[in-house]
């Protein structure tokens, strides 16, 4: 019988695989596998979030200054640009990426008057001849300014003429009768809330007794004071206001309207548009939820309004300056825009100049004694056959702007005591999130319907 081989007692030990489900490298390559995973999903989502963010999210500007012009139209535009410096010098104007040409009319007129105008601006509505914030049938109009401050936005308003005067009232006040400059003053004042105001009109805010023509015996600027603002009448004391603190300031620099560019002596103590333009931004900026400035450079409307040609092309530039300011201070995440109001006068700058001239080799009168710059209307007209009586009912006496000869160097097809208004289109200039809404020809309305959507 064969012998039986002994069984073995002892059994050997499993080698461990790499791959066993038990293992420690195989648990911690699991967990390095979910983390890289994790780390992908969190990656992609987060690019995914940035590409709708920046597509699909409407994203606001922080800062919108919008600028008005009074009479700013192509005509004006292009003799600025050929005495600024020749045909072929840009402006700041030149650099905004968009432009567009506003219709401008009023709800009962062809031609606006400068309430009218502004109201559109301002409400989105067109208004009477005569209205500043009211709707044709008497209805209060909400503004920019209010809806930018409902929104969060701290604001603020500039002009170099009266704080008073129909464009800026269009901004604040709600009333048919624009030349009611007390009643506006006090609106402004005691209503309009907005943290930073500065241009001109004092008369309208002190009583007779203290150089103004309030007729109630208020002083409204002590009254600004009492109610926690800063008050500024000097350019000086403009500068000295610190920006570190919440902006609530106003300024009034002159009984009316601020002194023309180039009267030294007129401007010794007052700042210029750009200079206000500056301060404006510098103290509104810290306001986190954004700001909205309105900016109206009357003073161009005003010269345009006398005959002074090259007053109104000097003012023009100031706003060109102002505008070049803005775009600098108020940063990359702004909008700038920039419009006319009204057409006044209808100056042209006529013949043949060089394409290098500038300056005053386009004021006066040509080699052949034709005058370089005309209107269409205003004092500097010729008289009338059956001239209008003045105040005192003598005939109005003839325009003094002449040469030795005799020969008005910018003369006005016909006199008029004020220029008249022009039926025209203004332009209106963007640069920044939504002024590529500006193109073609668009409503004056439309640049209101921009900045609300915007604020």
């Amino acid at each position: 019988m064969a012998a039986t081989l002994p069984v073995p007692t002892h059994r050997h030990k499993p080698v461990l695989s790499l791959t066993s489900q038990s293992s420690p490298f195989y648990i911690a390559l699991v967990k390095w596998r979910n983390q890289l995973l994790a780390l992908f999903c969190l990656f992609l989502f987060a690019a995914f979030g940035i590409f709708y963010f920046r597509n699909w999210v409407v994203q606001k500007p922080f800062a919108i200054v919008l600028f008005i012009g009074g009479g700013l139209n192509p005509n004006t535009l292009a003799a600025t640009r050929i005495y600024a410096g020749g045909a072929d010098t840009p402006l700041a104007l030149d650099s905004l990426s968009y432009s567009a040409l506003l219709k401008n009319y009023s709800n009962d007129f062809a031609t606006p008057d400068e309430a009218a105008a502004a109201s559109a601006l301002a409400t989105g509505v067109k208004v009477n001849n005569g209205s500043s914030g009211l709707g044709p049938n008497g209805e209060k109009l909400s503004n920019l300014l209010q809806l930018a401050r409902a929104r969060g936005r701290a604001t603020g308003l500039v002009t170099n003429v009266s704080l008073t005067g129909p464009t800026a009232a269009a901004f604040y006040a709600h009333t048919a009768e624009p030349a009611a400059g007390q009643e506006l003053a006090r609106e402004l004042v005691e209503i309009s809330k907005i943290d930073v105001v500065l241009g001109g009109g004092s008369a309208d805010f002190l009583p007779v007794s203290k150089g103004g023509r309030r007729t109630d015996d208020r002083d409204l600027l002590l009254d600004v004071r009492r109610g926690g603002y800063d008050l500024a009448r000097t350019r000086a004391e403009l500068e000295a206001i610190p920006r570190w603190r919440r902006p609530r300031l106003f300024g009034v620099f002159n009984t009316a309207e601020l002194g023309f560019a180039g009267e030294s002596e007129a401007r010794a103590e007052q700042p210029s548009l750009a200079d206000m333009v500056r301060r404006g931004i510098e103290l509104l900026q810290f306001n986190r939820g954004g700001y909205l400035l309105v900016v109206d450079a009357g003073l161009m409307r005003k010269a345009a309004q006398e005959n002074r040609a090259e007053q109104t092309l000097l003012e023009t530039i100031e706003l060109d300056r102002a505008v070049s300011v803005a775009l600098r201070y108020a940063g990359r995440n702004s909008s700038v825009f920039v419009c006319g109001d009204v057409s006044v006068g209808g100056l042209s700058l006529n013949g043949f100049p060089y394409r290098a001239d500038s300056g005053i080799a386009v004021l006066g009168l040509n080699s052949t004694g034709d005058p370089w710059l005309t209107w269409a209307t205003g004092p500097n007209g010729p008289p009338r056959l059956r001239p209008k009586p003045d105040a005192a009912g003598d005939p109005a006496t003839p325009p003094s702007s002449s040469t030795s000869d005799g020969a008005l160097e910018e003369p006005a097809a016909l006199r008029t005591e004020s220029a008249l208004h022009v039926a025209a289109d203004t332009v209106a200039f963007g640069e920044g999130r939504g002024a590529e809404a500006l193109h073609g020809t668009l409503e004056s309305t439309a640049l209101f319907e921009i900045i609300r959507d915007n604020l």
